[in-house]
């Protein structure tokens, strides 16, 4: 123990900093923190004995007791609360922050030792040493004094720069934009998952996270040279001297390295979802608005969590984060209301005057369009017919695993106003699979208000662990609950499931089955589960059956890769961390379709994996469905088919493939459209319709091999469907009907309005109202 030894002699010590006070000829001031007693007694009486000043302070007392006397160096007893409590007081006091504090403990285990270190103790000391032993560490850290790390211009573990240099690294270059306009842009990057790590780890973990970000940002190298960070923890990266399209590129880059590591925070596994905000400094008067722009756009970010780094735009600050309606978006409402007259204005009205025209010039193009119009819709029929074909041979799903089953998550996303009547249905239904491994079922959801519904789910998670409920705060998509759910997961693959899917009990093993031979992703089979409700529902069930029975099977052989269809698919859960999904897409599953497969993902599908939902009962809410999805797959095309057509990561059956998909599925409506035009056309060219000749053999036939499709289709759709639908032959002939005489041409309608749509702008989500379980009559 720590006793008084007689003064020993003492060699000359180098002198110190004045702002330390002259200590010359004497070991210094310390300040010895403790509670009164016979431990703070024996403590004193040591430094004195080694040749210091001492001064007193209990805890709590320690901000008043520095003002009133400052010490050099601090020396604290362990006894309140480890002596954690007593480091964060003397740490935040501003001079505190600077002064060596030594920590006396009466149990020196390592843990302990690690924990007050980490805490911000400079150094510990048992109280069994000796007490030349302490006198010598005190000396120590009065020769080197610390320097806290802010007040250096680099970290030396980390090389990142201190707020305030990092700042005047930013004035530098801001400077150099005024004079030369080279460019250049300063980025913010903040992590969705702050406050939950902060909550349970602790303050630190801010500082940890940077770190662990600027590792993958030095790693990657790039244009970015100079890395800093703030007090919120956010990590701050300067890009001088590049445009706006490298700028973005890279941050994407580094974005999709973040998501796809594992890190290791404050001794846990983690994965991260850096939030990205940026400002090009042309466009900033000074630092502070260069700091606050990236700031509110990080909050952007931070909404959609898919991995998107956000630029800066002028309605992202706080006053304007409503918005105001403007005579832009009042006009494009009028507009969006008037598009049935449009689309005859631009799809029958201006190619008939066109033709007239054209044929007054001497060019009978009307008579080409119509053999392009003949040609077009042989090519449709042939399509689906090929499909149909191709869905007999359609790869079987393996008979057994290639690795044992690990564990699984499932993720339900859903906006719970809509899905109140039918949650807690599914959620039981859920709880209800059969898998072999561990598997949690995560509720991300999201709504504007609390609801009954949520204390029910509630109780459900008590009575079972493997339910977790996840509130996503300000989310308004799916995507956002499912980008919010992907990081919390646990399972080595994730099922994705809207609010009203009912997955068979074996359908989490048969997805593994898929993913252990070496596939990334695989899609089930949806299948309708209140075809009895309306008609409506029953045309969307044998619908169902020919697209995930027939059409997505048929496709995936012809072209040799899966789409993912949005619910019921299971993905590799380090893919989709990687992956992610954009809010700002109507079709968010078609998107990241595509993304997986630039990437080189493997998607199957298979027609075997079954989940059963629920169908619209409404025309109104087919029609608002309907809509969306042609409007996203729309985005998808303009997006996507270009880059997919000249990347090296298709084989030219993909390719083909994506022409299909992405390219004539959306001239196709349009060009049966001409249909009206040609013969309008033909009939004021002929002098009346009365003067056509309807029996021209060509048109015969096409006409007849194109009704025979929708035919070839219904067949097989009935005889893939899954047994409870396949005894509905009723359904099937009904759909064949009206598919014939209405519901084709309702899709073709809703997707040349969607076009329309997507012109304008318009892109309002209206969701697809849930009949609630109670109403659903089994099939």
């Amino acid at each position: 123990m720590l006793t008084s030894h007689h003064p020993r002699s003492r060699e000359p010590q180098q002198p110190v900093p004045a702002a330390r006070g002259d200590v010359a000829g004497q070991n210094g001031h310390v300040l010895a923190v403790g509670e009164p007693g016979p431990r703070l007694d024996r403590l004193t009486r040591t430094l004195v004995s080694t040749g210091h000043e001492v001064s007193h302070a209990e805890p709590g007392d320690v901000s008043r007791q520095m003002r009133h006397s400052p010490p050099d160096a601090i020396v604290a007893l362990d006894d309140v609360d480890d002596g954690l409590d007593l480091i964060r007081e003397v740490r935040a006091v501003p001079a505190g922050r600077a002064l060596p504090l030594l920590m006396v403990t009466s149990d020196p285990g390592p843990t302990g030792v690690a924990d007050m270190l980490r805490g911000g103790a400079d150094d510990c000391v048992a109280e069994t040493s000796d007490p030349v032993e302490l006198s010598a560490r005190i000396e120590a850290k009065l020769r080197r004094v610390p320097v806290p790390v802010e007040n250096l211009l680099l970290d030396p573990r980390t090389g990142l720069y201190s707020q305030p240099h990092f700042l005047g690294e930013l004035d530098r270059e801001l400077k150099r934009v005024d004079d030369s306009r080279t460019g250049g842009v300063v980025a913010m990057v903040g992590v969705a998952e702050i406050a939950a790590l902060e909550a349970r780890l602790g303050p630190r973990v801010r500082r940890e996270v940077a770190e662990r970000l600027a590792g993958v940002a030095e790693k990657l190298g790039g244009v970015c040279d100079r890395l800093g960070w703030d007090d919120e923890g956010h990590l701050l990266m300067l890009m001088p001297g590049v445009d706006e399209d490298t700028a973005r590129r890279e941050l994407q880059n580094f974005a999709n390295a973040v998501a796809g590591t594992r890190f290791v925070v404050a001794d846990e596994n983690v994965r991260l979802t850096p939030a990205i905000g940026w400002t090009p400094l042309a466009d900033c008067a000074d630092r502070g608005q260069a700091v606050a722009n990236a700031r509110n756009a990080v909050e952007e970010s931070i909404r959609h969590r898919d991995l998107r780094p956000v630029k800066y735009a002028a309605w992202m600050r706080g006053t304007h984060r409503r918005g105001r309606r403007t005579l832009a978006t009042a006009l494009r409402t009028l507009l969006s209301a008037l598009s049935p007259v449009l689309v005859l204005l631009f799809g029958v009205g201006i190619p008939f005057v066109f033709y007239q025209q054209m044929y007054e010039l001497g060019w009978d193009v009307g008579s080409a369009a119509y053999w392009v119009v003949v040609s077009g819709l042989v090519l449709s029929a042939a399509l689906i017919v090929l499909e149909c074909l191709f869905s007999l041979d359609a790869k079987p799903r393996p008979e057994r695993p290639a690795q044992p089953y690990p564990p699984a998550s499932a993720v339900i996303a859903a906006y719970l106003p809509n899905e109140a009547a039918t949650i807690v249905d599914t959620i039981e239904s859920f709880l209800r699979l059969d898998y072999p491994n561990e598997l949690e079922i995560v509720l991300a959801y999201n709504t504007p208000h609390p609801m009954p519904v949520e204390e029910t789910l509630r109780e459900m998670a008590r009575r079972d662990p493997r339910l977790v409920l996840m509130p996503v705060a300000g989310s308004t998509s799916k995507a956002q609950n499912v980008n919010a759910a992907v990081t919390r997961v646990r399972g080595e693959f994730v099922g994705i499931f809207d609010a009203d899917h009912h997955p068979v009990p074996d359908a989490f093993q048969h997805a593994w089955h898929w993913l252990s031979h070496g596939y990334d992703v695989v899609q089930g089979h949806c299948v309708i589960r209140n075809g009895e409700s309306s008609w409506v529902s029953k045309l969307v069930g044998v619908e169902f059956e020919a697209i995930y029975a027939v059409s997505h099977p048929g496709r995936t052989r012809l072209y040799t890769f899966g789409v993912f269809g949005g619910s019921n698919g299971f993905w590799r859960t380090d893919l989709l961390a990687r992956t992610r999904m954009h809010g700002t897409m109507l079709t968010e599953d078609i998107d990241s379709t595509m993304r997986a497969l630039h990437e080189g993902a493997r998607i199957a599908t298979d027609r075997t994996l079954i989940s059963r939902e629920l169908a619209p009962t409404t025309l109104t809410a087919l029609w608002n469905q309907r809509s969306r999805w042609a409007q996203g797959w729309l985005q998808v095309s303009l997006k996507y088919l270009w880059r997919g057509l000249r990347s090296p990561a298709f084989t030219t059956r993909q390719k083909a493939g994506l022409l299909v998909l992405l390219g004539w599925r959306e001239i196709q409506p349009w060009l049966t459209l001409q249909i009206l035009p040609v013969l309008l056309y033909s009939a004021w060219r002929a002098g009346g319709v009365d003067h056509l000749d309807w029996a021209v053999p060509v048109c015969l036939l096409a006409t007849l091999f194109t009704l025979s499709a929708g035919l070839v289709q219904a067949l097989f759709a009935w005889r893939l469907a899954v047994p409870e639908l396949r005894r509905r032959r009723a359904w099937f002939w009904r759909y064949l009907l009206v598919s014939t005489v209405f519901y084709s041409h309702f899709k073709n309608i809703v997707a040349r309005q969607s076009l329309l749509k997507e012109v304008l702008r318009d892109r309002q989500w209206r969701v697809t109202p849930r009949p609630g379980d109670k109403a659903v009559k089994r099939t």
